[in-house]
């Protein structure tokens, strides 16, 4: 799995992930486990949808 989440995209997905489990925990429903889903993304900097559309966030490494 090739990285195709950038830094600014993590952060997003992760702030993202508190603020759905935290409206599931507050409303007391099941729809809060979708939370695991963007932060799962932005953990392992790899997202299988961007692959299908052919997006990719993160910068190029510099060559040495």
């Amino acid at each position: 799995m090739k990285c195709n989440v950038g830094k600014t995209d993590k952060v997003v997905r992760m702030i993202l992930a508190l603020v759905i489990g935290a409206l599931g925990i507050y409303f007391k429903s099941w729809w809060g486990l979708l939370a695991v889903l963007p932060l799962f993304t932005g953990l392992i900097s790899f997202c299988p949808v961007y692959t299908i559309l052919g997006l990719n966030t993160c910068t190029p490494k510099s060559v040495q």
